[in-house]
C-alpha cells in the first residue's frame, strides 16, 4: 500500500501535466528511434545537424538581401567545397604519417624493451632482474611487434572485400549534401510541417528549445573553430622544432579537446613517446613539451573563454559522466554531442512541471520574500 502511494505521489507530482506527458511519450520515441534505426538514419541525422549549424550563415546572407536559394546555394558549395580540399589534403598526409608510424613502430618496441632492461643496471635499489622481466612479459612486447608487423601490409594492401563499404561511404557522401541543400532551402516548409504534429499548448517544449537553441548551436561551432585553431597551432609548433609525425599529432590534439579534462592528458602520453623516441631525454624533448603545455594553457584559459561566451553551466563531474556514458553509447559522435546532451538534460530536468501544490508553494515562498523585503525597505524610511 505504500509502494502504490509512493508511485502516485510520484506521477501525481511530476505527470499530472498534459504536455509533460506527452513530451515524455516524444522523448522516448526519439530515443528508441535513435537507439534502434540509429546506423540506418545516420545520414538524416548528420544532415539535419549540418544544416541546424549553417541555418545562420543562410540568414545573413538573406539579410544582405540575397536571394534564399542562392544564399543556400553559396552556403552548401562553400562548405562541402572547403571540407573536400581539407580531406583531399589532411587525409593523404595522415595516411602516410600512420603507415611510417606502423612500420617504426617495432624499432620503438625494441627501444623500449632495452630500455627496460637496462633499469635494473640503473636503479638496483629500486628495480630488481626479476620485476623488469615480469614487466616484459605482462607487456609482451615481441608480440605486439608481430601483430603491428603483420598489420602493415594490410593497411597497404586493398581488398574487393571493402568495396561494399566503399560504395556505402559514397552513396553517404552525395545523399547527406543533397538533404542538408533540400533542408536549408524548404526548412520553414518543414519546419512548419514539424510543429502541426506537435500540441497546440506548448510551454514546456517551447522553453527547452528556446534554452537548448542559445547553447548547443554556439557550443558546436565554437568546439569547432577551436579543433581549427589548436590543431593548427599545434601543427605549425610540431613541425618548427622538427617533431616527426607533426600532422598526425597536431590531429590528436586538435580532436582531443571534445573531451574536457581527460583529452589533453591523454594526448600527452603520444607526443611525449614520440619526442622521447626521436630525442631522447635532450634539451629539444623538454622545449616541446613546454610548447604543448603552453598551448594547453592558452586554450583552457584565453581561447576557450573567447568562443564560449556563453558557457555551458555544468558541473565537471557532470561532463566526464557524460562524456563516458554517451561515448560508450554512440562512439565518437557521443562523445562530440556529450556536453549538448547533458545540457539538454539539464534543461529538461529545469522545465519539468511540478505538482500544483509544490509549484504553488514555491510561488507563495517568493511572494513572502518580496514582501519581507519591501517591508525591510519601508521600515528604516519610516
Amino acid at each position: 500500500m505504500k509502494l502504490y502511494r509512493v508511485v502516485q505521489g510520484f506521477f501525481s507530482r511530476y505527470f499530472s501535466d498534459e504536455e509533460a506527458v506527452i513530451f515524455f511519450i516524444l522523448l522516448m520515441l526519439s530515443i528508441l528511434l535513435v537507439y534502434g534505426l540509429g546506423q540506418v538514419l545516420a545520414p538524416v541525422f548528420t544532415a539535419v545537424i549540418l544544416a541546424y549549424l549553417l541555418s545562420p550563415f543562410v540568414d545573413r546572407l538573406n539579410n544582405l538581401k540575397i536571394p534564399h536559394l542562392l544564399s543556400v546555394t553559396v552556403v552548401c558549395l562553400s562548405f562541402f567545397g572547403l571540407l573536400v580540399v581539407a580531406m583531399l589534403i589532411i587525409v593523404p598526409a595522415l595516411l602516410r604519417q600512420i603507415t611510417s608510424l606502423v612500420s617504426e613502430m617495432p624499432v620503438m618496441i625494441r627501444l623500449m624493451q632495452d630500455q627496460i632492461q637496462a633499469l635494473p643496471e640503473r636503479y638496483p635499489e629500486l628495480i630488481s632482474n626479476e620485476l623488469a622481466q615480469q614487466w616484459l612479459l605482462g607487456i609482451d612486447l615481441r608480440g605486439i611487434s608481430q601483430q603491428l608487423t603483420g598489420f602493415l601490409p594490410r593497411v597497404l594492401t586493398f581488398s574487393l572485400n571493402t568495396l561494399p563499404s566503399a560504395v556505402g561511404v559514397l552513396i553517404y557522401l552525395i545523399v547527406v549534401p543533397l538533404m542538408v541543400f533540400f533542408m536549408l532551402k524548404d526548412r520553414v516548409v518543414l519546419w512548419d510541417s514539424f510543429k502541426a504534429t506537435l500540441p497546440a499548448r506548448r510551454s514546456l517544449m517551447n522553453q527547452i528549445a528556446l534554452e537548448m537553441n542559445q547553447q548547443i548551436a554556439n557550443y558546436i561551432r565554437g568546439k569547432v573553430i577551436e579543433i581549427l585553431i589548436i590543431g593548427s597551432i599545434s601543427f605549425v609548433t610540431f613541425e618548427m622544432f622538427g617533431l616527426n609525425y607533426s600532422a598526425l599529432l597536431a590531429v590528436l590534439v586538435g580532436v582531443s579537446v571534445l573531451i574536457p579534462y581527460i583529452g589533453a592528458t591523454i594526448v600527452t602520453i603520444p607526443v611525449f613517446a614520440i619526442g622521447a623516441f626521436q630525442f631522447g631525454f635532450t634539451n629539444e624533448l623538454y622545449y616541446v613539451m613546454i610548447a604543448y603545455l603552453i598551448i594547453q594553457i592558452l586554450d583552457g584559459n584565453v581561447l576557450v573563454p573567447l568562443l564560449f561566451s556563453e558557457a555551458v553551466n555544468l558541473n565537471p563531474v557532470s561532463i566526464i559522466v557524460a562524456v563516458l556514458l554517451f561515448g560508450g553509447i554512440w562512439g565518437f559522435w557521443g562523445v562530440f554531442f556529450a556536453i549538448p546532451l547533458a545540457t539538454l538534460v539539464k534543461a529538461i530536468f529545469n522545465a519539468w512541471p511540478k505538482h500544483q501544490e509544490a509549484r504553488a508553494a514555491e510561488e507563495a515562498s517568493v511572494e513572502d520574500g518580496v514582501e519581507h523585503q519591501e517591508s525591510a525597505q519601508q521600515g528604516p524610511e519610516q
